[in-house]
């Protein structure tokens, strides 16, 4: 977006000589700014001091970095949402239910299977997995 060419101090300098008494169309004329931008400024910016301009200006700022920052949580959560609400690892081509409760090569027919996918970390058994 396109900056301002005059700072808050400038503006409301600029407002300041329409209060003291000089026809808003001189002012305008001077400052180079059509009307409809002195009655923006006017709406914005009347009765403020500097200081208050320029708090004005970091809240809006601030406010900006606030609204980004959120859009950007709210379109991660809904990403996780879409996530979890799929199946994504029964969609995999060669993926089945018995080839994941399939037991470990090399384990000891003694061993209870594990089950992959669950994300409980425990086994077929429903015991705590050991690493």
């Amino acid at each position: 977006m396109k900056g301002s060419r005059f700072t808050e101090e400038q503006i409301i300098g600029i407002l300041r000589e329409q209060e003291a008494g000089a026809k808003t169309a001189d002012v305008c004329r001077k400052h180079g700014v059509s009307e409809a931008t002195f009655c923006k400024w006017k709406a914005k910016f009347g009765g403020l001091d500097v200081s208050e301009a320029r708090r004005l200006r970091q809240l809006e700022d601030e406010n900006t970095r606030l609204k980004k920052l959120l859009a950007d949580a709210m379109l991660d959560n809904a990403v996780l949402k879409d996530i979890a609400s799929k199946k994504w690892r029964d969609d995999l081509p060669g993926n089945s239910r018995a080839r994941a409760t399939a037991p470990v090569p090399g384990a000891y027919p003694a061993q209870p299977r594990i089950v992959v996918g669950t994300g409980t970390g425990r086994t077929a058994q429903g015991h705590p997995q050991t690493s």
